[in-house]
């Protein structure tokens, strides 16, 4: 078989045929590495001699097919991001900084599955034997049937899954894993690339469900070639801030559930706790607040999160203002702050401006627009927000206050834990709603208005 040598791009798997200092598919510098690559084999599709191929099967779009069965992990949380619980035969890759907990995490939820009668397999390519053995019984779950093995070697790995066919497959983590033949050292796009493949093509055959744990970079995304979450049926990111003991389970790709579901847990001594009511930790009571904190009311998924979003607009130092932000979009601050200037006529050309959102949740939904926007001018005018008050609201560059999504669930979430009123777009029934009075704006000049800015 002949043999060509190749350079592969470490960030993004693109193939070039020389070396070069950049790759030109993703930008990065000196991320080209030499492989070697084999050839295709002429006639490798053909038919094989004196046997028939089945014709291709097709089946009517308008069809209905019964949905996949769960194997529930035994954590809510879990289940809740997965859609309802792992699905067989499917594929599972997931994300995080080191420490944030994954491997406890997968350990916790590894043994559930042991004790409802599945059988697991816990391939470890990182620990010993013996230092998981130890977490389990830090986690108290050293009683749960669960094989352990510690092994890189993707050939001895595949024949000891075969030998005991197991139910669910954590592998932990797919850059330790190495196949022989594959001219490439560990963790390499192309030792990645094929291990993981065999592993995937291993759980569409057997029924098993196969989770893998992957590297992150410095920027926060999943280490390796793209092609491996496009291989996977599900791509979970666990996130966390360092100092802080909330944990985020959050899916970004998921052929059997929702993408925008998440998970919450807290790190305790004994292991990852789940939250049911995320609310209450990221944000403190429903009394007074000082200037530049504003509650917001979002959704998550199919759940409300009530979260505190905390604004600092200090003169600056320096000629140029400095803008920090934690938790939210760098760029959208940007644009609020221009909209503020711009349609207000509130002044933060002087001023640094920080931004934090509480509990070291990151928020990507556009209405968080308006809390971002309240505790802004909160902070610039160094007066609180109205009392057991929530905010929520998209803002277009004209100044307007879009409508937000599920007002009925997040106003309901705010009565719960005690608030009273919402500074929100106009809704098609005005007045109150879950026992919380609604103060409609339709104009961003509206709420800087209601917090004393005078024009």
């Amino acid at each position: 078989m002949a043999k060509d040598h190749v350079f592969t791009c470490q960030a993004c798997g693109a193939i070039w045929p020389k070396w070069a200092g950049k790759c030109e598919a993703c930008g990065a510098w000196n991320t080209l590495v030499e492989e070697t690559a084999r050839t295709a084999v002429p006639g490798a599709l053909a038919a094989p001699t004196g046997k028939k191929s089945k014709a291709l099967a097709f089946v009517e779009l308008a069809g209905e097919a019964d949905p996949p069965p769960r194997l529930p992990t035994g954590i809510s949380e879990f289940d809740r991001v997965c859609g309802g619980g792992l699905v067989p035969a499917s594929a599972i890759l997931i994300g995080g900084d080191p420490g944030v907990g994954k491997s406890t995490l997968l350990l916790q939820a590894a043994a559930a599955i042991a004790r409802s009668g599945a059988r697991v397999a816990y391939v470890t390519g990182e620990e010993a034997e013996a230092q998981v053995q130890d977490r389990a019984r830090r986690l108290k779950a050293a009683d749960a049937p669960v094989q352990l093995a510690a092994e890189t070697d993707l050939r001895k790995i595949l024949d000891g899954l075969k030998a005991i066919k197991p139910d669910v497959v954590i592998v932990d983590s797919i850059q330790t894993v190495w196949a022989d033949g594959v001219e490439a050292a560990p963790g390499t796009v192309a030792q990645v690339r094929a291990c993981a493949h065999e592993l995937v093509r291993f759980a569409k055959k057997s029924g098993s469900v196969l989770i893998l744990v992957g590297h992150v970079t410095k920027d926060g995304q999943i280490a390796g070639p793209r092609v491996v979450e496009h291989l996977v049926d599900a791509v979970i990111y666990f996130e966390g801030e360092r100092g802080l003991p909330f944990r985020i389970l959050r899916a970004v790709k998921n052929r059997f559930g929702p993408t925008d579901e998440i998970g919450v847990f807290e790190m305790v001594e004994q292991g990852l706790v789940e939250t049911p009511n995320p609310s209450a930790l990221f944000m403190g009571g429903a009394g007074d607040r000082p200037s530049g904190a504003a509650v917001f009311a979002g959704v998550e998924g199919s759940r409300p999160v009530l979260v505190e979003i905390q604004a600092l607009a200090a003169p600056a130092a320096y000629g140029t203002p400095r803008r920090a932000v934690v938790g939210w979009d760098s760029a959208r601050l940007a644009m609020i702050l221009a909209v503020l200037e711009t349609r207000c006529g509130l002044s933060f050309s002087g001023r640094d401006v920080y931004l934090s959102v509480a509990g070291g949740l990151r928020i990507t939904e556009p209405a968080a627009d308006l809390a971002v926007a309240a505790a802004l001018i909160s902070a610039l005018v160094d007066r609180p927000l109205p009392t057991h008050s929530v905010v929520f609201g998209e803002v277009a560059l004209s100044g307007e206050i879009r409508p937000a999504g599920r007002t009925d669930l997040r106003l309901k979430e705010a009565a719960k834990l005690g608030f009273q009123s919402a500074f929100a777009p106009p809704q098609k029934k005005s007045g109150s709603a879950g026992g919380v009075k609604l103060r409609e704006l339709n104009h961003i000049a509206d709420l800087a208005a209601a917090l004393g800015v005078e024009d």
